[in-house]
């Protein structure tokens, strides 16, 4: 079972059962009022989860909004003022389920994950009220009035995975002027991970004047398939960001793993960057602190307007992007983002010895070279063009590998001398 600001994950029926669900929601209940959004992705135990969820909430006094399936954007949003429950993995494989934590409208930080996984004392004797059926979110009217509408309507094929984003996501592009084609609308016929699946289904269905958009269980992760190609998981940010850029936003915030070419589209439209750890939660802890407008992950394909939702959007980006595509900037952003190569690979370790790899590896690291950044496991900066970063996963028992240059070859090159590194200092300390 993974226990981290991302939320509770395991895989159920095995680490994680219905009991741990009520315990970890019933501490929950004690940090938050009276009014508990909650909406689930599309998971076989889904609904077992979330009726365990549900259970504890009332049973501590909580009024419980039930939103049924619904993407986990839409119900970070009607957090707003209260709190939410997700009962979503995420990208995990489907044997997996967990629950995603939100106080007013934002994630969980790291003072407050201690107080959900310790046994707290009951909030009241008062029985909560379950609201099914009667909720009624703004999500799309609200996205459909922050993107406008398109006069051209670009056709766009919508993989949604089985996820649930299967209504709100086409309902929303529809509405904005796109001319839209589902696929994946209710079966699981790929992984729930966009970024990692090759998307085969979606690239045969898009064709040379369409665009396609793939999204995670949750609908929170976005990947786009443009010219016949699934396009790295960075171009989703690089392509939110330019237009949040024209829409007047100038400070942002981004992942130490986020692409080099990111950065420089902002910095060379005068805004300034501030990056952050790797992760959603940490990401969005730096927009707050530092009243950002915008930022994300490019690892997750994850884009964040804080106006608008203090979570990646995967569902918004796409709006967003979609007024792009009859404009030169489209290209122009594609064409600057394809100088860089990245390579993201992952090595299988068991998660009790992952800080014990990091830490021989920082030495190890120092000597091969002249700049290491240590805020996230540890990143090696090769040149102003080339670097890699080398963290232990939250959600996983992998160590992630990521790396970036403007020559392919030389990426490569740096991507297998660390996994040598990485396997070598495993074998030593295991």
């Amino acid at each position: 079972m993974k226990k981290t600001i991302s939320g509770i994950r395991g895989i159920f029926g095995d680490d994680l059962n219905t009991k741990h669900i009520m315990e970890f929601c019933s501490n929950f209940a004690t940090m938050i009022g009276t009014k508990c959004v909650i909406g689930r992705d599309t998971r076989p135990s889904g609904s077992i989860v979330m009726n365990a969820a549900c259970a504890a909430l009332l049973a501590n006094g909580v009024d419980v909004h039930n939103l049924g399936i619904s993407p986990t954007p839409v119900v970070f949003r009607e957090a707003r003022g209260s709190a939410g429950l997700v009962i979503t993995s995420s990208h995990n494989p489907l044997e997996w389920n967990g629950i995603k934590f939100i106080i007013n409208g934002r994630g969980i930080n790291e003072h407050e994950l201690p107080h959900i996984l310790k046994t707290q004392r009951p909030k009241s004797r008062r029985i909560g009220i379950e609201r099914n059926n009667v909720v009624v979110s703004s999500y799309i009217d609200d996205a459909v009035d922050l993107v406008g509408k398109i006069k051209t309507h670009p056709k766009v094929i919508l993989d949604v995975g089985g996820g649930a984003a299967w209504q709100v996501a086409p309902d929303m592009l529809n509405r904005i002027g796109c001319s839209v084609h589902v696929i994946n609308e209710k079966g699981m016929s790929r992984g729930p991970d966009p970024t990692t699946d090759d998307l085969s289904e979606l690239i045969s269905n898009t064709r040379q004047d369409s665009i396609g958009f793939a999204f995670d269980l949750d609908g929170d992760r976005l990947v786009i398939v443009c010219d016949g190609k699934k396009q790295p998981p960075d171009v989703t940010l690089g392509l939110g960001i330019a237009k949040s850029l024209s829409m007047g936003c100038k400070k942002f915030v981004l992942s130490i793993d986020t692409s080099v070419s990111v950065e420089n589209i902002i910095t060379n439209s005068g805004g300034t960057v501030i990056r952050s750890k790797v992760g959603e939660a940490n990401v969005i802890e730096q927009m707050i602190k530092y009243q950002a407008h915008a930022g994300g992950e490019g690892s997750s394909g994850g884009f964040i307007l804080s106006k608008f939702n203090h979570c990646r959007d995967g569902m918004l980006a796409s709006g967003m992007i979609a007024t792009m595509l009859n404009e030169p900037e489209f290209h122009q952003v594609l064409n600057q983002m394809q100088k860089y190569t990245q390579i993201r690979e992952k090595i299988s370790i068991p998660s009790s010895i992952h800080d014990s790899v990091i830490d021989a590896l920082k030495d190890t690291m120092r000597i091969e070279y002249s700049e290491i950044d240590i805020r996230d496991g540890v990143k090696g900066i090769i040149d102003e063009n080339s670097w890699v970063l080398v963290r232990k996963s939250n959600t996983e028992d992998i160590i992630r590998i990521s790396a970036e240059s403007n020559n392919r070859i030389h990426c490569q090159k740096i991507v297998d001398d660390v996994i040598m590194m990485v396997r070598r200092i495993f074998n030593d300390v295991r």
